[in-house]
C-alpha cells in the first residue's frame, strides 16, 4: 500500500519536473535561470514549483514521507526507471535517510541527483524538501538542502528553499536573511529576479512595505505582457495598501490599464478596481477552470481582506485572512501573509 501511494504521488510530480527540465534545457544551467516564480503563480497546477495562491504543492501523506526504505531501494534499482521518475525517488530516499541519521548515505543521493539531471537538480531538490517540511519534519528538510548547498556552494533555488521553510514556521527574519544573501550572491540576472520575489514576500511580513515593493518591482524588469506582470503587480498592491500616503488602487490601475481581465487571476485585479463584486469574485474563484486547478479561492479570501484594510474595514479584513488561512495550505506564501495580517490588526 505504502508503495502504491508513493508511486501516486511521483505521478502527480512528473509533470512539473519535466517542465522544470524541460524550461532549463532551453534556459541554460545557472541556478534558477530560466525559472520564473510568478509568471505563472496564479494559474499553474498545485503540484508547482511556486506554494503560493494555489493550494500549494502536492500533499505529501504521512505514508509518503515514512515510506520503507526497502521500497525505495527495490524502486531505484528498477533499470528501466524513467529520469524524472528517478529523481523524485532519490529526492524521498535522501529525505528518508537524514531522517534516520544516515547523513552519508542521504549525501550520495544528493550527488546523484546532480548526475541525473544536472541543470535542475538543486530547483528540483528545493521544491521538495520544501513541500515536504510543510509536513512538520523541518530539520530533516533543511539538512538536506545542506547537503545541497556542500555540493553547490550559494545555489540561489537552495537557499530559497531553506527561506521558504523558514517562512512556514514564521521566522521571516531568517528567511530575509538567507534572501539577502541570495540576491547579493545571484550569479545571473533570472536568479536575481528569483531571489528578490521571494524576498519581496519575506519583507512583506515582516512589515518592511517599502522595502517589498522595491523587491516586486526588481521582479518586474523584461516581462512585456500582463500575464507575465499580473501576480508581482497584484502583490505589489499588497504592499502598497500598508504605505502610508500611496493609493494602492490607483497604482494597480495605471499598471493594468485596458488589459483584458477575464483569464484568471485577472478576476482579482477586477475586483480590486472595483469592477466586480466581492460575491462576484468569489464565483469566479469556485467555477472558473482555472481557478478550481489551483485552488483560487485561497487567493480571493486573501485579497478580499487586504481591499478591507485598504478601505479600513478591520473587522472584514481579519474575516477574510482568517479564511484564507482555512483555505491555504500551510506552504503557500498567501497562508503566510494571511497569518502575518492578522497579527497587524
Amino acid at each position: 500500500m505504502c508503495q502504491i501511494t508513493v508511486m501516486r504521488y511521483a505521478k502527480t510530480l512528473t509533470a512539473v519536473l519535466l517542465s522544470a527540465a524541460a524550461t532549463l534545457a532551453v534556459c541554460g544551467p545557472a541556478g534558477a535561470q530560466g525559472w520564473d516564480p510568478a509568471a505563472k503563480e496564479f494559474d499553474r497546477n498545485p503540484a508547482s514549483r511556486d506554494r503560493d495562491f494555489s493550494g500549494g504543492a502536492a500533499s505529501v501523506t504521512p505514508a509518503q514521507r515514512s515510506a520503507n526504505l526497502d521500497q525505495l531501494n527495490r524502486i531505484l534499482g528498477t533499470s528501466q526507471l524513467p529520469v524524472i521518475d528517478r529523481l523524485f525517488y532519490l529526492n524521498l530516499r535522501a529525505f528518508q535517510f537524514s531522517r534516520l541519521g544516515r547523513e552519508a548515505e542521504a549525501q550520495k543521493d544528493v550527488a546523484e541527483m546532480a548526475k541525473v539531471l544536472p541543470q535542475a537538480w538543486p530547483i528540483i531538490l528545493s521544491s521538495t524538501m520544501a513541500n515536504l517540511a510543510g509536513g512538520g519534519d523541518r530539520a530533516t528538510a533543511m539538512r538536506v538542502l545542506d547537503h545541497g548547498l556542500s555540493r553547490k556552494p550559494g545555489d540561489t533555488s537552495l537557499i530559497v528553499g531553506q527561506a521558504e521553510i523558514n517562512m512556514q514556521i514564521a521566522d521571516h527574519a531568517r528567511a530575509l536573511a538567507l534572501l539577502d544573501t541570495a540576491v547579493a550572491g545571484a550569479p545571473a540576472a533570472a536568479d536575481r529576479t528569483y531571489a528578490l520575489y521571494s524576498r519581496g514576500h519575506a519583507n512583506f511580513n515582516l512589515g518592511h512595505f517599502p522595502q517589498a515593493t522595491e523587491d516586486f518591482n526588481g521582479t518586474l524588469s523584461g516581462r512585456t505582457t500582463l500575464k507575465a506582470r499580473i501576480n508581482p503587480v497584484l502583490w505589489r498592491y499588497a504592499t502598497q495598501v500598508r504605505q502610508r500616503g500611496v493609493d494602492a488602487k490607483a497604482a494597480l490601475a495605471r499598471e493594468i490599464g485596458n488589459e483584458n481581465l477575464y483569464e484568471w487571476p485577472g478576476p482579482i485585479a477586477k475586483f480590486l478596481l472595483g469592477q466586480i463584486s466581492a460575491g462576484e469574485l468569489e464565483v469566479a474563484s469556485e467555477s472558473d477552470e482555472n481557478a478550481k486547478k489551483v485552488n483560487g479561492k485561497c487567493a480571493a479570501s486573501f485579497f478580499v481582506g487586504m481591499d478591507a484594510v485598504r478601505r479600513g474595514d478591520k473587522q472584514r479584513a481579519k474575516e477574510q485572512f482568517q479564511l484564507a488561512q482555512a483555505r491555504c495550505s500551510t506552504v503557500v506564501n498567501v497562508n503566510w501573509a494571511a497569518a502575518s495580517e492578522l497579527k497587524r490588526l
